[in-house]
């Protein structure tokens, strides 16, 4: 497995190349440290998966990842930022990428995303689902008239809402996030509660009528 991570700053670079190969022993991890050695490896090394910093050299923010995505679409990108505001990440994810993993997070957090994204996932960080529901809630300025809904989500049910938005049935979400099925349904009744739905398919579909997932 052969996986790209572009960053110019050489710790940043270091630090995530240490996590990856922490995924599998015969992880390949290629280093990049602008948009045309992130070009030049992606074609000639194929990797599998690529992690790239949205503001290193001649990536001219969104344009060099449209261009990432365009050159080379068979490879899920995921953005690595120390910008991890709502806006940029709702701008990265619009792009098409597969993630948005902020800079922020913790060894673990990258490696879930990463695991996500590899099984046909898309990372959003929990932190722009949180906020979502806190607009969708009523902050003042924030919300839409007609979008409230009924309180916010604890961050062990955000998790929940997105492997909902994968379509991931309840055992399968208790494996991935360590929980008994049990515990899962007691999280999709809040998430449901929240969001005013009946059932799962409503909630996904009120989720991202809420702008609270990518796709």
């Amino acid at each position: 497995m052969k996986i790209l991570i572009a960053d110019d700053h050489p710790l940043v670079r270091d630090a995530l190349a240490r996590t990856v190969r922490q995924l599998d022993g015969e992880v390949r991890v290629l280093l990049a440290a602008s948009l045309d050695e992130t070009q030049a490896l992606a074609r000639s090394d194929a990797p599998c998966l690529g992690i790239v910093d949205l503001n290193m050299p001649g990536m001219r923010g969104l344009e060099g990842l449209k261009e990432l995505r365009r050159e080379h679409p068979t490879v899920p990108w995921i953005v690595a930022s120390g910008q991890d505001d709502v806006g940029t990440i709702r701008a990265v994810l619009a792009a098409g990428v597969a993630g948005f993993i902020p800079k922020t997070e913790s060894c673990d957090v990258v490696l879930h995303a990463i695991r996500l994204v590899r099984s046909g996932g898309v990372y959003v960080p929990a932190q722009m689902l949180a906020r979502s529901f806190r607009a969708a809630a009523g902050t003042p300025g924030d919300a839409r008239a007609g979008d409230e809904v009924d309180g916010t989500l604890t961050p062990r049910q955000i998790d929940v809402l997105t492997q909902l938005l994968r379509g991931q049935p309840n055992k399968l979400i208790a494996r991935e996030l360590g929980l008994t099925e049990g515990t899962v349904k007691i999280h999709v009744a809040a998430i449901l509660r929240t969001l005013r739905a009946r059932n799962r398919t409503e909630a996904v579909v009120r989720a991202r009528e809420l702008g609270l997932a990518a796709r």
